[in-house]
């Protein structure tokens, strides 16, 4: 069951939400938006990002500032005395990414630098966590079994190791300071906003082209995740009852691996690609693909009763739907 916007705890609470204007953070502030909160967008550029938000229906005022680059974000969070904050906003999923300082200037050191001006910013009287941070499933790396949240990670990229470095300042602050934070790691996300590259929107482009579409084998299994589910699960996580000091890490997930020729087949059925040009092994896969059991949801589900359910096959219909809409295009 979603979460009713009618009676939404979120309405006129003061929520912060960075990397609004990425993939996932669009969809949270819509969703926070419909519930009626009174959001606060940092983003870069607040003259393309209002425009981003009217097309979305986001009813919000960006506020402009710079992640990598800095500022007084202490002073940006006194401004508002947000009731909680999102955080959102990484580097390292579009494949473009590779810079090692932005990876762990951004996804490790502000992410530190926001739960500390949290601490020192927030709204004393909310009753649930204070932030909410989207973590990575790469957090774990090379390791196997369920990938449960006490599992011993093993991250072996810089994406993986800089998110998990974020993650632990963040429990380093939560019991520093009393404030409580939830992170919730993420798997494979898909639908309308992602990243140009990826496996779905590299699949929506070759249906409006001919010839072979370049593909790895297709055996690797992964948790495809649909976006306005994942949306759902982090307002959810937001809503935890707070308890001084805590730090929650969550697999945000469906809990179903799925092989990535099956997604692929899938989607191109739905965009009508003939399997004939479904080029099965003509790309290498990654070395950094992770191999492991279904994801463990027993902490998600002890949370929140509730998990994603969104069948892969609707999730892509979902996203070819709004793909057909210009309004759905993401500010760069």
């Amino acid at each position: 069951m979603m979460l009713r916007a009618t009676d939404s705890p979120y309405r006129r609470a003061r929520v912060m939400v960075f990397g609004a204007s990425g993939f996932i953070g669009r969809w949270v502030a819509q969703a926070l938006s419909a519930h009626g909160a009174w959001l606060y967008l940092p983003v870069r550029d607040p003259l393309a990002a209002r425009e981003l938000f009217h097309r979305h229906g986001i009813e919000a005022e960006p506020m402009e500032f710079d992640i990598e680059h800095g500022g007084s974000l202490l002073e940006l969070l006194r401004e508002v005395r947000p009731s909680i904050v999102f955080h959102l906003a990484g580097y390292g999923v579009d494949h473009s990414e590779t810079g090692e300082q932005p990876a762990w200037r951004i996804n490790a050191a502000f992410t530190g630098e926001l739960a500390r001006a949290v601490a020192g910013a927030r709204d004393l009287y909310w009753p649930a966590q204070v932030l909410v941070h989207a973590g990575s499933a790469l957090e774990y790396g090379a390791i196997d079994g369920d990938l449960a949240e006490d599992s011993e990670p093993n991250p072996t990229t810089t994406y993986g190791r800089s998110k998990l470095e974020g993650t632990r300042q963040i429990e380093q602050y939560c019991k520093e300071t009393g404030i409580a934070a939830v992170t919730a790691r993420l798997f494979t996300v898909y639908g309308a906003g992602e990243h140009a590259g990826r496996l779905l929107p590299s699949l929506i482009e070759a249906s409006h082209t001919d010839g072979v579409v370049p593909l790895t084998s297709g055996v690797q299994q992964r948790d495809f995740t649909y976006v306005k589910d994942v949306a759902e699960g982090l307002l959810r996580l937001g809503l935890i009852p707070a308890e001084s000091g805590s730090h929650t890490v969550v697999n945000l997930a469906t809990g179903r691996l799925t092989p990535v020729r099956q997604f692929v087949e899938t989607a191109a059925g739905l965009l009508g690609i003939p399997s004939i040009r479904l080029g099965f092994g003509l790309v290498p896969t990654r070395f950094t693909e992770m191999k492991h059991n279904a994801v463990n949801l027993h902490r998600l589900e002890r949370l929140l009763a509730w998990r994603p359910e969104t069948s892969i096959e609707e999730g892509i219909r979902q996203t070819l739907l709004y793909s057909k809409h210009p309004q759905m295009e993401r500010v760069q």
